[in-house]
């Protein structure tokens, strides 16, 4: 380690401005090179396997019925793309819902933005700053109450002093008003597009919404039943003497917790059952030895199993004709056994027979189902209340039902798919514990991944490798292209492996509040992923200048961070520093990892490790369900990355960071499109509540913008120039407050006035449409294509599946049967993927 006195020295660049490689375009052509490579390799490798492994490309469309109405893309190299990109708007709604309707449409809002802050970048902002780069970087800043006579321009002394520049600068400076004229321009253009795009939402989820008629859009979730309501008939007098509507059913949770575990006990019993049979039986026609290649296996030596010698306890559980193989008869083979552990301390075990261990304990724990079925368990303060139309619903809901203070609260209820059911009886004063708890452990993780942020920048920092290792910088120093790679690829990949990792974690939090349903599971896993990457990877790592000098940033930490007013300068000096780094990591995004993510990468990869751990029948057709497409994952990342797009547009070279951002969002576009439509599945109910979120994530980043605009006025000395911010971040603010009291109640309800359908229950439609043959519904108009989430939710009822689940036998291969094209499958379902 050398000494404090040479770190300067070492730590100083080649270059002024060569700081994270903002003067090396070196650095930027390699991370482009890269990552191009990279994401051609996997969009060719996709375009090649896509029409052949259609079972994970195009597995939503194979296996939801409702994707029918999709066009069927051609299995050509290349013919795919155009038939998925002329696939409008109105065909995503119909087919993928108002959640994919929606998050497509951000994409398309930061297209729009990124358009015309691109021109406006390249037409004036790289002009202007091009003209005054030279004097810019030489000209020394002195203070602002330095009085240095003006050669150049004599008659600028007779200029207002309010709005004047420093009398220590030339008057080049004036082109500093640039930051402010564009400060207001793109604010109003994001605050414009914002509105205009939030009227075409309401407008479009008010439709929807206001024209189907689920059982989801008709209940109530009633909460804070008081204990003297507690009773599912006392709650339906209760609200039909409030005269909202006629109830049609009402389901009050119950402490179903014994149930449940043994609901979930016989499941793993039943895996392990299924898996010892397939054991037993076999699935191939000859077990071929390892020790030789499969073109030269001999015929099977051994005599094969007695199809009756099964034990009669198997006869309840599998059919007669179980055993028949059709010929396919394995070899000889010994039934599979079990550890049973006991005595003190379950240090002593002895093997039994599986097959009748798992049987029998599945038969125990049937009886045991059965009885807690006819328990009466004790109530809770949750119940779902169907009504009988949509609109007695939304009544309900948008009013106030008691006057007492969280008693009988009446909220949109989770479709029945998405509830969990075993947090509807948990206390809410242990959800309160849990959420407060995760809140608080979260704030830690924010500290913890600020000291990891300093090990990651300080071992892939050529000015800290320097301080701490002189031999590996001196070998950098001589390749430049390593150097480059250690200076701006490698913290990219780093924090973008921490991006990827980290939201993983937080998934896992937020199924531990105890949240209701899954939406709301879903809608906080947004909130904690973006606050991760909001505050731990752009504020915090910009704030602290973490990739540019590690070493000096802690030795002036203190200095730097001591007051807030040097705060805004700080952020704004180091955003400067940080442009190629927040460049290269956008171009990775789009160019490199965004073709990966098309390809499914996790899927693929854990594809074959999962088919070499598969068994049984159910295994097997587990492996072929359409991976869950979580917006907690990726939308985020694509908020923070319009941020930064936002930050920098007005900075030198910001047409760097808005050209990687335009293609991001285009390249992105198009991925997550084929996805939400053929491959990939979002399950939650549709209603677009994302939206705000998207929006309000928005305005803190204009906030943030506009902060950056003033740091750079006081950078270069303009300090009074920076004040004319401040009104508009005051409007900013204002236009939040304005906005959200306006727009959020309708992306939240649905009026009353958009309520289109006349149909009062599920039972109702039936009866009218079995009124009306096809041909004369076709005549009269009366059909209306189902929505996603009528067509999922179609005959669902909220009920415990503890309490309504079949106990199902096994699920085992049965006889093989050949098809007409003579491939052999299974009547309980195909082995094959």
């Amino acid at each position: 380690m050398i000494g404090d006195g040479e770190r300067d020295k070492l730590c100083t660049p080649k270059d002024p401005g060569e700081i994270l490689g903002t003067a090396r375009p070196r650095d930027v052509w390699i991370q482009i090179s890269l990552s191009v490579t990279l994401g051609l390799a996997a969009f060719l490798f996709f375009c090649f396997i896509r029409p052949r492994w259609k079972g994970l490309y195009a597995a939503r469309k194979k296996q939801n019925t409702h994707s029918t109405a999709l066009p069927e893309l051609p299995d050509g190299f290349f013919d795919w793309i155009l038939p998925l990109w002329r696939i409008t708007e109105e065909q995503v709604l119909a087919s993928a819902g108002l959640d994919a309707y929606v998050y497509l449409a951000f994409y398309k809002m930061a297209i729009k933005f990124l358009l015309v802050t691109l021109f406006f970048a390249l037409a004036v902002i790289k002009p202007v700053h091009d003209t005054h780069k030279e004097r810019e970087d030489t000209k020394p800043k002195k203070p602002p109450n330095a009085q240095t006579h003006n050669p150049v321009a004599p008659n600028l002394d007779a200029r207002s002093t309010w709005l004047e520049v420093p009398s220590g600068y030339d008057y080049y400076t004036d082109y500093l008003w640039m930051y402010i004229v564009f400060a207001y321009l793109f604010t109003g253009l994001i605050m414009y597009q914002i509105v205009a795009e939030t009227r075409k939402v309401i407008d479009i989820r008010q439709e929807y919404l206001g024209s189907q008629t689920t059982i989801t859009d008709r209940t109530i979730r009633l909460s804070g039943i008081p204990p003297q309501l507690r009773s599912e008939d006392k709650i339906k007098e209760f609200i039909e003497d409030l005269e909202l509507g006629q109830v049609e059913s009402v389901t009050l949770c119950k402490d179903w917790k014994e149930l449940d575990d043994a609901v979930i006990q016989r499941n793993g019993v039943l895996r392990k059952l299924e898996e010892a049979w397939t054991i037993y039986l076999g699935s191939r026609r000859v077990e071929r030895s390892l020790e030789t290649l499969p073109i030269v296996q001999p015929s099977p030596p051994g005599p094969g199993i007695d199809d009756h010698d099964d034990h009669s306890e198997s006869t309840r559980l599998l059919n007669d004709n179980n055993t028949e193989r059709d010929g396919n008869v394995p070899y000889s083979r010994s039934r599979p056994t079990a550890k049973i552990w006991y005595g003190r301390f379950k240090l002593r075990y002895r093997n039994v027979d599986a097959i009748d261990y798992y049987e029998e304990k599945l038969r125990r724990l049937d009886e045991k189902i059965k009885t807690l079925r006819k328990k009466d368990f004790e109530p809770t303060p949750l119940a779902f209340v169907t009504m009988d139309s949509v609109a007695s619903a939304q009544m309900a809901i948008q009013a106030v039902l008691d006057p007492s203070p969280l008693q009988l609260l009446a909220n949109s209820s989770p479709a029945p798919p998405d509830v969990v059911w075993t947090n509807t009886y948990l206390p809410r004063s242990k959800r309160m514990i849990r959420a407060w708890s995760i809140t608080a452990f979260i704030g830690i993780l924010s500290i913890l991944w600020t000291v990891l942020l300093f090990p990651i920048a300080a071992a892939l920092n050529t000015c800290s490798v320097h301080y701490y290792f002189p031999g590996l910088a001196y070998f950098l120093d001589e390749h430049e292209n390593i150097e480059s790679l250690v200076n701006t690829q490698l913290p990219t990949l780093a924090l973008t492996l921490l991006n990827v990792a980290v939201p993983y974690l937080y998934d896992w939090l937020a199924n531990q509040q105890g949240m209701i349903s899954q939406g709301d599971v879903e809608l906080s896993i947004i909130s904690k992923n973006f606050f991760f990457t909001f505050f731990n990877f752009f504020i915090l790592f910009t704030a602290l200048g973490t990739a540019s000098n590690v070493v000096d940033m802690i030795d002036r930490f203190g200095k730097n961070f001591n007051n807030a007013t040097t705060l805004a300068t700080a952020i704004a000096e180091s955003l400067r520093k940080l442009l190629t780094f927040y460049t290269n990591f956008i171009i990775l995004q789009a160019f490199g990892l965004f073709p990966l993510r098309l390809m499914e990468i996790g899927s693929l990869t854990l594809y074959p490790i999962n088919l070499m751990g598969a068994k049984t029948p159910r295994d097997y057709a587990e492996l072929v369900q359409p991976p869950v497409f979580s917006y907690g994952f990726f939308l985020p990342q694509t908020i923070l990355i319009f941020i930064i797009c936002m930050v920098y547009s007005v900075l030198e070279d910001s047409w760097k960071v808005l050209l990687a951002g335009l293609a991001y969002f285009m390249i992105g576009h198009f991925v997550h499109k084929y996805q939400l439509l053929y491959a990939m599945e979002h399950r939650q109910h549709s209603t677009g509540r994302g939206w705000m979120m998207m929006c309000d994530r928005l305005i803190a980043g204009a906030v943030l913008f506009q902060v950056t605009m003033a740091g750079q006025l006081a950078t270069r000395g303009a300090f009074k120039r920076s004040v004319l911010i401040a009104p508009l971040i005051c409007g900013t603010l204002w236009f939040a407050y304005v906005y959200s009291r306006t727009y959020r109640p309708l992306m939240k309800f649905i009026a009353l006035r958009s309520l289109r359908c006349n149909e009062r229950s599920d039972l109702g439609r039936a009866v009218q449409e079995e009124a009306f043959s096809a041909g004369q519904q076709q005549r009269r108009g009366f059909v209306r294509r189902q929505t996603v989430d009528e067509a999922r939710e179609c005959g669902t009822r909220f009920e415990s599946p503890s309490l309504v689940m079949p106990l199902d036998d096994l699920w085992i291969a049965k006889k093989r049967t050949r098809s007409e094209n003579g491939s052999a499958h299974s009547e309980n379902g195909d082995y094959g993927a």
